[in-house]
């Protein structure tokens, strides 16, 4: 399947659901496993700054999971720079893997989520390469 809006694409396999929510200066998408693993990107125009944006989405998972484990993390997604965070976390007795990454077009700041458990990653860790490879975003 394929996701697009305001110049932003990504694909996602056939069997995850997309549920869509707008908002004021932009919107958020997300994309549901047929388990529990999920992976969401926010769009807004706003354009506030990547690092703010990446700390705010650790204190929030960090005000749920005191005890997680984050490292910083960067990486190019859709030819930009975009930093964040690789976090761990204990929820259920089930280990949680959780990444983020912020980063600008020229539209606007994109952020993205994936999560899923340690029992679903091993099936879906690929499948979040496979939509952050596919993602772009029209200059």
């Amino acid at each position: 399947m394929l996701f697009q809006a305001d110049g932003i694409r990504f694909q996602y396999p056939d069997n995850w659901q997309l549920t869509r929510e707008d908002a004021q200066t932009g919107w958020t998408v997300s994309v549901q496993s047929p388990a529990t693993a999920f992976f969401i990107l926010t769009f807004t125009e706003e354009m506030p700054e990547v690092g703010a944006v990446a700390e705010t989405v650790l204190e929030a998972l960090r005000a749920d999971y005191p005890d997680l484990e984050a490292e910083p993390a960067l990486e190019s997604l859709a030819g930009q720079p975009a930093m964040g965070h690789d976090i761990t976390f204990f929820s259920l007795d089930l280990t949680n893997t959780c990444h983020s990454r912020c980063f600008y077009s020229d539209a606007g700041t994109i952020l993205l989520i994936w999560q899923a458990n340690d029992l679903e990653w091993d099936a879906v860790g690929p499948v979040f390469r496979a939509i952050c490879a596919s993602l772009q975003v029209e200059e």
